[in-house]
């Protein structure tokens, strides 16, 4: 499989993190530090630091339970840290909701996806761009000018973000028609019409075949290189991540046991732990 990450070089930033050398002396798009979270008297999540380049595209991985999809949550803030604090470019994100979150700068899909099944593939990304329109109510209830200007620059738009993932062609289709490939490659233009600066991905390449996984990283890729943003993912698929990912994070239990490049974590014996278990004397 083809590696997209062999010529990145991580390199420390004044915060001791590491980030791609391509975004050294530009302010980190993501900065977490110490954050936690506690579900009465469980701790979810524990002192979890990290720091993300501009344009690095980064992994968050880790046994089953060990609370990936729980730092997607706190930095989206469908949960709200009990402690600790999220850096979004530069900007403290306590007390923002999930959707002033989301107009700072970070959008997100979901392990399962959540598409409007019964509209139209342009309907779909046309909600995602919802927030770049700036007509008023009365224009959108009265037909007037102004609407149907701002309607015909939101639907260019959707179709040359569908362009890019080659899905112009079926703009009229019904999402939920759709290949499962297709339906991931849909949710993610949605997420972009967002405009966001950093894109969470949570376990993308769920259900694909290697085919399509293949043309997934290849548009990962693309997606960071055509638009300069960051891309954050959580992932099982293993080759996926050691081949595409530039700076990979590694949770157990919540807490952060190793953070590093592929060939860091690949040889990390507390990484293998996790995965594997302890093995014991004599084995």
């Amino acid at each position: 499989m083809k590696r997209y990450n062999e010529n990145t070089r991580l390199v420390p930033v004044p915060s001791t993190s590491v980030i791609p050398d391509r975004d050294v002396g530009k302010l980190p798009i993501l900065e977490c530090r110490h954050l936690g979270i506690d579900f009465g008297g469980l701790t979810a999540v524990s002192d979890f630091n990290l720091t993300i380049g501009r344009t690095e595209i980064a992994g968050l991985i880790g046994p089953n339970g060990a609370g990936k999809t729980t730092v997607f949550n706190l930095l989206t803030k469908v949960y709200q840290p009990t402690r600790g604090i999220i850096m979004l470019d530069g900007v403290d994100t306590a007390g923002m909701t999930t959707a002033q979150v989301n107009h700072a700068g970070i959008a997100r899909t979901f392990q399962n996806i959540r598409l409007f099944s019964r509209l139209s593939v342009m309907d779909n990304v046309l909600i995602g761009l919802q927030d770049s329109m700036s007509y008023s109510l009365p224009a959108a209830i009265l037909r007037l000018p102004s609407y149907w200007k701002q309607e015909k620059v939101a639907r260019e738009r959707a179709l040359e973000l569908l362009s890019i993932f080659d899905m112009a062609d079926l703009a009229d289709h019904e999402a939920g028609s759709l290949p499962y490939g297709a339906q991931r490659r849909l949710e993610i233009v949605r997420a972009l019409g967002t405009n966001p600066s950093l894109l969470l991905l949570d376990e993308p390449a769920a259900g694909m075949n290697p085919s399509e996984t293949a043309e997934l990283m290849e548009n990962i890729v693309k997606i960071r290189d055509t638009f300069q943003i960051a891309v954050m993912l959580i992932e099982h698929d293993m080759s996926l991540v050691m081949n595409i990912c530039e700076g990979i994070c590694v949770l157990n239990f919540g807490k952060v046991i190793a953070k590093g490049t592929a060939a860091d974590i690949q040889n990390n014996p507390d990484v293998i732990e996790a995965y594997l278990g302890k093995r014991k004397e004599g084995e």
